[in-house]
């Protein structure tokens, strides 16, 4: 058996029992009918749960006319798209333009004529099965299309974070570097963002693809022996020229896995930028290329201030970290030798988001203990 089809429901709006008779009359065979008296008990039916599929509406009504109550409905997002079509005795060519300029789908002049009134009605709720539908169909790819955006996000994410942690199990640091650093980043770069110097590039996109390439500023360690990545001591001969290298070691490993993909990843942009050039002082003096003031990338710069900040507060496991206080006092004894003066000026003007983003993210003695392990294997090594 063949499920029944529900018929679609016209609210009929007319404030003399004789129209409302007429008009059920023609509708009985094909639609069910609902009524108002007036345009207030209209609009309360009209936004109730079951909302009608159409409405016949009068103009000439005590209380609210028919073109107040067209506006009512047109105004209201939960009632716009209910098809109305004016079915009233007022003829002249001014009340028809009226009522469809305040967003009638059609005009019927009484006396009526039942064909008519059918076939307007048929041809209405047709063309609103159709924009529902095209409606429901934009919603779904919009839908859709937010579902694949969020995919792709988590694969940016989960491909940032399985590089960075590579780095991690070789490096003396912990993964809560990453961590603290990434939110460093972000919270300079929000200090920032409306700085004449920096409010074009800082965007709210610019923010967030910084702070998710963040923790590959140190990718390129993979790369750095242990004897030298492990040392706890001071280098000695050319290890720190070599222990230099990770900065292009790191912006290479990320060229090559673009080479891999066959295209420029936009979202590695900002992670080449960082791990190349996050060692270059704004004097000029740093590596690898001794770039001077904006000659160094923004996002290398943030990164700047993020890691020596978070290098000298933080436990190593040959040594304790260094007092936030005295760690901002060589920042800023860095201001304009090797850090930006105005991302300096941001950082103390910020110092409790650094602290809060520190304690948040705190290495845990299990954290050190790990660590050390790792370290006393290399030292015990032959």
């Amino acid at each position: 058996m063949e499920p029944l089809i529900a018929k679609p429901t016209i609210l009929v709006v007319d404030d003399t029992p004789d129209n409302i008779d007429l008009l059920c009359a023609v509708l009985e065979q094909d639609y069910r009918t609902k009524i108002a008296v007036n345009g207030e008990r209209a609009l309360k039916i009209a936004n109730g749960d079951a909302k009608p599929d159409l409405i016949l509406l009068d103009v000439m009504m005590p209380g609210m006319s028919g073109y107040d109550v067209c506006k009512a409905l047109k105004a209201n997002p939960a009632t716009r798209d209910i098809p109305v079509i004016f079915v009233t005795a007022m003829s002249e060519v001014t009340d028809e333009q009226t009522g469809l300029g305040l967003g009638a789908a059609d005009y019927i002049t009484k006396p009526i004529s039942a064909p008519i009134v059918l076939a307007r009605i048929k041809t209405q709720l047709s063309m609103k099965r159709v924009h529902d539908f095209l409606r429901d169909q934009n919603h779904f790819l919009e839908t859709e299309v937010e579902r694949r955006t969020r995919e792709v996000a988590a694969v940016q994410d989960v491909a940032i974070h399985t590089m960075a942690s590579l780095a991690e199990t070789r490096d003396s640091e912990t993964g809560n570097h990453i961590r603290r650093t990434s939110w460093y980043v972000k919270a300079l770069a929000e200090k920032l963002k409306d700085h004449p110097r920096f409010a074009s590039f800082l965007t709210e996109k610019n923010i967030e693809m910084l702070f998710k390439s963040a923790p590959l500023h140190d990718i390129g360690k993979v790369g750095i022996p242990d004897r030298i990545l492990l040392k706890p001591g001071r280098f000695e001969g050319n290890e720190m020229e070599i222990m230099k290298t990770h900065t292009t070691l790191g912006r290479d490993a990320i060229i090559a896995a673009e080479r891999e993909l066959g295209i420029e990843v936009d979202f590695l942009k900002f992670a080449k930028e960082i791990a190349y050039g996050h060692q270059e002082k704004w004097d000029g003096s740093g590596y690898p290329e001794g770039l001077a003031g904006d000659a160094i990338p923004i996002s290398a710069r943030l990164m700047a201030v993020a890691d020596v900040y978070d290098a000298l507060i933080s436990r190593r496991v040959y040594k304790e970290g260094m007092p936030h206080e005295r760690a901002v006092a060589i920042i800023a004894e860095g201001r304009g030798t090797h850090f930006d003066p105005d991302m300096v000026d941001a950082f103390m003007a910020i110092l409790d988001q650094f602290v809060d983003i520190a304690r948040r993210y705190a290495d845990t003695d299990h954290d050190m203990d790990r660590k050390r392990e790792r370290l006393e294997l290399f030292t015990q090594a032959p």
